[in-house]
């Protein structure tokens, strides 16, 4: 396909894209690019190691008896 050609199948396409009118599904968009419920997200790492919070917890309570 020559330049010419090729220049104005890409002419024709860029105008099919700029005015034709596309329905969009807002409602499956929105699902897709919002945030998960917190249920969804499961730490796979939790059991391997203990929580920072846990340490200084144990160790505030201790110090206290």
């Amino acid at each position: 396909m020559g330049r010419g050609r090729q220049k104005a199948k890409h002419t024709k396409i860029a105008r099919e894209l700029k005015y034709d009118v596309h329905s969009v599904n807002y409602g499956a968009l929105q699902r897709e690019l919002g945030h998960p419920s917190d249920d969804a997200y499961v730490d796979k790492w939790a059991d391997e190691y203990k929580d920072e919070d846990e340490d200084e917890t144990s160790a505030v309570s201790s110090s206290q008896l």
